[in-house]
Formats: structure tokens, C-alpha cells, sequence
């Protein structure tokens, strides 16, 4: 952590560059004194990715930034409050702490954190960071979580960890087992120390698959922003055999969408199923990834298209978790249909059906965009069927 980027002549520099060519700055002549350019280019890329993923940072004075690649590994502020929704106490270890964003937000629910980051220069930046926000119950551990708790003689109310999901030998990888910590190794180890754990992972990991690698687990959560899956949580609690709950969020700007299911009763709920009637619904993305498709169904009372489609219908509009459409038209796929209609733009939805969006732009000469809403599917029957839809 080199010192003088915080100087004021430094750091308004910094702020006057955030939207300034790259190359140009890094092949300028050195502007100050014991800084590089290169050291000022990080700050400025890092400082600039801050910008709406991490508004609190980008906002505050002499803030030091690692390098991007952090701050695209980080934690957005968003995700990082729901977590702290979750945890409660007076004591908390952040095992993978990073550039402390999770700690920063836990640190406002809990009394004592405490922020263990192998990386020490991370570390040393970290630290600096909480005391620029003004929050003074972090303490920062330039050490591997794991051996933090191997050393410790103290318990915690809880534990939270994101293991590094980068690989020397794998690259990137999903697996919990491939991860660093390997999450499942140190589980017992871990449950000495706290009696509840909680795990942030890949959106592109299996649920099942992490609930069959951990054990105890209690609820799983799977957070959105914006429609697009960024964070799988695990809640873990010592002894836990029952039910387990699957939470769904979706952050949006003005509100948040939520739907909870028990995994047990998706797996026993049955459903019915129907031709498209008055209005459609497609379920946002964190639904469709908690795989909670007959529970969403019993919930909102409505019928789905087929098995795999994931598109349900009604002959009644009701408040969802996702989009909703009027069904203006309900078609055989063909050739013939879609001429027949002269649809030169609209937004395509793909689901259960052979070919992709890009395939069918190409081939019906569909442009993107409109008030237009064409979702390509499978019905009842196993007929391809296309449906022209507006916004309800």
C-alpha cells in the first residue's frame, strides 16, 4: 500500500481521470513523485468499477482501491446488505474478507467483526477503508481465516465465508470441494467455533448439488439484482434436519421482489397444467434458478404450459414475481405464421424450444426491440407454438 496516493494532489487527481483515456494517462510522463502511472491507472479503473457497484466507497474521500480484479470479485453493496439481514449477535468471522465490503455491512449488525485476508497488503487496504467509513469494530487479520480458527480459543455467533472460486491447476471453478477454503474439509472444523455458517457461492453452482456438499443446511437463498443471479447463499446451523427453505430475491430499483418455498414440498406439490389462456408469466430470475416451478405455480394459483417450460397462464391478472404479459395471439410455429403476422421487430423469449433467439432473429428477419413480446415454447402437447404478447 503505497501512502502517497492519498495525498489530496493525488487522489484529486484520481477523481478528475475517472472518465479519462487509460493509455493516455499510462503513458504520461510520472505526474507525482513516488507514484507510478500504473499505480495510478489501478486507482482509477478501480475507483470508476466502484462507481454503482460500491456508491458508499466511490462517494468517500481517500479511499485506496486494490487492483479491478478485486472489485469485480467483491461483493456489490446491495448483495452485501441482504446478507447482513441474515446474520445476528455479537461476534463474526469473515474468512475471505477481500476488500471487506461483507464486513463493512456486517459490522453494522454485529459488535465484533472480525476480517481475516491472507492477502496482506488487502489487508492493509481494507483496514485503512473501515476507518475512512468510520467503522471501528473490524478487526483486520492479514492471516488465512482457517488458521485464525485453528489458533482461536473463542466462539462466534457466526461465521461467514466466500471461498475463492479460482484455481491454480482448474482455473474457475464451481465445485464447493475445488474451491479455496475446500468448504467441505473444514466443516467440522468450522462448527466447533460457531454454530452457524453462512456461505456465499457461484450463481452457476447446483443447489442440490451444494446442499449435498454441505451439511446442516437451513435455508438457501438466492439472490438477484435486476433480474440476473449474482449470489447463492447457504444458511448452515449445527444439528439442522428438517425442511429446508429456499428464499428468492430480486433487488430491483423501486422494490424487491421476494418468494419463499420449502424444498421438501416442491418436490411432493402436484400442479396443473393448460393451453395458454388470457395472460402469461415468466418468473424472474432467481425463481427459475431455485428451481421452485410447481411451488410458484400452487402459490399465484396458475397453470403450466409444459413439464419444462417454465411459462405459466391464467385467465386472471395477479401480482407475480416476474413478468406478466396479455396474450394477444397463441400459434402453431411455422414459417407461414410469423409471415403472416409481418412482425419486423419485437423482444424474443426462448423456452423449452429447439432453437435459440439469435436463430430466429436470423432466420424470420426479426429485429430486436418494440412493445412487441414473442415467447417461443413448447405446449401441453409437445407442439412448438409461438405466443405474441404485450405488457400487462
Amino acid at each position: 500500500m503505497n501512502d502517497i496516493i492519498l495525498n489530496t494532489g493525488v487522489q484529486d487527481f484520481i477523481s478528475k481521470n475517472i472518465f479519462s483515456d487509460i493509455m493516455s494517462v499510462l503513458l504520461k510522463k510520472p505526474v507525482f513523485e513516488g507514484v507510478s502511472q500504473k499505480e495510478l491507472v489501478e486507482q482509477i479503473e478501480a475507483k470508476k468499477k466502484s462507481r454503482d457497484k460500491l456508491p458508499t466507497w466511490f462517494a468517500s474521500a481517500n479511499i485506496y482501491y486494490p487492483n479491478k480484479l478485486n472489485i469485480e470479485q467483491t461483493s456489490s453493496e446491495s448483495t452485501a446488505e441482504y446478507k447482513a439481514q441474515i446474520v445476528s449477535g455479537k461476534s463474526l468471522v469473515d474468512l475471505t474478507g477481500g476488500f471487506g465490503v461483507d464486513s463493512y455491512f456486517f459490522s453494522k449488525k454485529i459488535a465484533s467483526v472480525f476480517h481475516c485476508e491472507i492477502n496482506s497488503e488487502l489487508s492493509e487496504i481494507s483496514a485503512h477503508n473501515f476507518k475512512i467509513l468510520g467503522q471501528n469494530n473490524i478487526k483486520c487479520l492479514p492471516k488465512d481465516g482457517i488458521t485464525f480458527l485453528e489458533e482461536s480459543t473463542q466462539n462466534f455467533d457466526w461465521i461467514y465465508v466466500d471461498p475463492s472460486r479460482r484455481s491454480d491447476k482448474k482455473g474457475k471453478v464451481f465445485l464447493l470441494e475445488d474451491c479455496l477454503p475446500n468448504l467441505p474439509e473444514h466443516l467440522p472444523l468450522i462448527f466447533e467455533k460457531t454454530q452457524n455458517i453462512l456461505v456465499k457461492t457461484s450463481p452457476l453452482l447446483d443447489i442440490k448439488k451444494g446442499i449435498e456438499e454441505l451439511e446442516f443446511v437451513k435455508e438457501v437463498h438466492v439472490v438477484a439484482i435486476n433480474n440476473e443471479v449474482k449470489e447463492l447463499l447457504f444458511v448452515l446451523e449445527k444439528g439442522y434436519d428438517r425442511s429446508i427453505g429456499i428464499k428468492t430475491i430480486n433487488l430491483l430499483p423501486n422494490r424487491t421482489d421476494t418468494f419463499n418455498f420449502k424444498l421438501e414440498e416442491e418436490q411432493d406439490t402436484t400442479i396443473e397444467f393448460g393451453e395458454p389462456s388470457a395472460y402469461l408469466y415468466e418468473p424472474n430470475a432467481a425463481i427459475l434458478k431455485s428451481g421452485g416451478f410447481k411451488s410458484v405455480a400452487k402459490a399465484y394459483n396458475l397453470k403450466k404450459l409444459h413439464p419444462h417450460s417454465h411459462l405459466y397462464t391464467a385467465d386472471t391478472l395477479v401480482d407475480f414475481p416476474g413478468r406478466r404479459f396479455t396474450i394477444e395471439k397463441t400459434l402453431p410455429y411455422s414459417k407461414k405464421s410469423l409471415k403472416s403476422l409481418t412482425v419486423p421487430k419485437a423482444n424474443i423469449t426462448t423456452r423449452n424450444f429447439p432453437l435459440s433467439v439469435v436463430e430466429l432473429r436470423k432466420k424470420h428477419n426479426i429485429k430486436d426491440g418494440g412493445g412487441r413480446y414473442l415467447f417461443f415454447t413448447t405446449d401441453i402437447n409437445n407442439n412448438l407454438i409461438f405466443l405474441m404478447c404485450k405488457k400487462a
